[in-house]
């Protein structure tokens, strides 16, 4: 698990994340600022649509029943004002805005709704109201099929308003003349409270919702810069350590420069040694820069799929034998034991590039025996399981702790600086083994315990091999 990162004291990283929470948090913000709008709409819409299927329901009943029993054009009869009983004839004063407790069916319908009804003549003269008609109700064009009004009366608290919805309909005789039109509307005060009752949520979720994405824009900047910012630290590592390890050598090399230069007669003795100690300084410069660039090449491949390098069936049981034989004189300088111990009675060949593991086991042999004292072991192993050939190096060194274990592939990372040092190292060699490793699709685990040594074990994929 990685550690939380934090950019304080880096001033572009801060900006960087203020910019990036901010754009985020503004789209974000739009889109559900557009997103609440469309809902808002879909809503009103669709009870709009409601209400008017609703009042067109109705109307039709009536103006349908109505057209059976009207015969003079914008005349009523006594007849037809019984077929309604709630209707007050415009003029009639014994008429009052009240609820007829008549329990005849279109009186029902219209008083359940706070409907009313309102007959006009062919020029749109009023002639009679029914239901709920408000007070000043206004004159409509009647050739127009749809109104919608507002009407505002005054009371102790105030002024109050309250919206109505209506429809016209032509009306016919039953010998199928003009007589008029019907006009049948509602108070839509429970669409208006309800519309009001959502704005009134999205003005306080939006604010609110808008604060949550802020925070957690913040919250996302930082974790989306968090792997940036930790490639932005490693370069900064590396470059400082590369810069550390270029100048010791330069160091040396300029001292040395320095000191002949200041001989006024110098011998052929010390010009030689002057031109070894640069030509050393040299090769170190040659073999660190040489490092980096194999580093740098692995870093551009990442781990391409074996098909796409050069590879040749490598024998593990002779690369195993020929880094122990070559390195066989190193440790014996130092005092170590160096053996091999192949698990396998046939010889196990594998895909790959035959310089690279080569590379890598000497690495990781190499890095055995410097980190082992003088009369210690270091084990070379080769074995297989079902999918895998497992190379281990196994040493009776000084051992890795615990919370260092994930450091020691790090580049230019020491166990011990100074041996290090001592021994020509810089700190690149378990970097390589690794990388080199992963490009042949396979990987690099650490055994260790301080004081005890350490086992480095290889695995290999074995799927193209030949096992004999």
């Amino acid at each position: 698990m990685q550690s939380p990162v934090y950019f304080k004291g880096n001033k572009l990283f801060l900006q960087t994340r203020w910019r990036l929470a901010s754009w985020y948090a503004g789209v974000m913000g739009l889109i559900l600022t557009l997103c609440g709008w469309s809902v808002y709409e879909a809503i009103a819409h669709a009870h709009w649509v409601t209400l008017e299927r609703e009042l067109n329901s109705v109307s039709a009943t009536i103006h349908n029943s109505l057209e059976f029993v009207l015969e003079k054009p914008g005349y009523l009869t006594i007849e037809q004002v019984r077929f309604l009983p709630s209707i007050c004839l415009v003029g009639d004063s014994s008429c009052s805005n009240q609820k007829n407790e008549s329990h005849h069916t279109l009186t029902n319908a219209i008083q359940q709704d706070d409907y009313y009804i309102r007959l006009v003549d062919i020029s749109g003269k009023p002639l009679a109201l029914a239901g709920e008609f408000p007070q000043k109700l206004p004159l409509t064009t009647p050739q127009v099929k749809w109104h919608t009004f507002k009407l505002r009366k005054s009371n102790s608290l105030g002024e109050d308003s309250k919206r109505y919805h209506q429809i016209t309909l032509l009306l016919h005789t039953r010998d199928n003349h003009d007589w008029g039109y019907l006009q049948v509307g509602r108070s839509i005060k429970d669409f208006d409270s309800y519309l009001g009752a959502i704005r009134l949520i999205m003005f306080v979720g939006l604010p609110l919702a808008m604060l949550l994405v802020g925070v957690a824009s913040w919250w996302l900047a930082k974790f989306a810069m968090q792997p940036v910012y930790q490639s932005y630290q490693q370069i900064q590592q590396f470059t400082s350590d590369a810069a550390h390890e270029l100048r010791t050598p330069l160091a040396a090399a300029r001292a040395t420069v320095e000191s002949v230069l200041r001989l006024s007669n110098i011998s052929e003795q010390e010009a030689r040694e002057s031109l070894e100690v640069i030509k050393r300084q040299n090769y170190r410069l040659s073999k660190l820069v040489d490092s980096l660039l194999l580093l740098s090449r692995f870093d551009q491949q990442g781990v391409p799929k074996q098909n796409n390098l050069q590879l040749e069936q490598v024998s593990l049981n002779d690369l195993v034998n020929d880094v122990a034989e070559e390195l066989a004189p190193l440790a014996v300088a130092v005092d170590i034991e160096l053996k091999t111990d192949v698990r396998i009675n046939q010889t196990l060949e594998i895909p790959a590039r035959e310089e690279q593991l080569y590379r890598m086991l000497t690495n990781l042999v190499t890095n055995a025996i410097n980190y082992t004292p003088e009369g210690g072991k270091v084990k070379i192993i080769l074995d297989i399981n079902s999918s895998q050939a497992l190379i281990k190096v196994q040493d009776t060194g000084i051992g890795i702790a615990t919370e260092k274990q994930k450091q020691i592939f790090e580049r230019f990372y020491r166990v011990g600086s100074d041996r290090s040092r001592k021994s020509g190292g810089f700190g690149l060699g378990l970097p390589i083994a690794v990388a080199i490793a992963r490009v042949h699709q396979g990987d690099i685990e650490l055994d260790s315990k301080l004081g005890q040594g350490s086992t480095f074990t290889v695995r290999l994929p074995i799927k193209k091999f030949n096992y004999c």
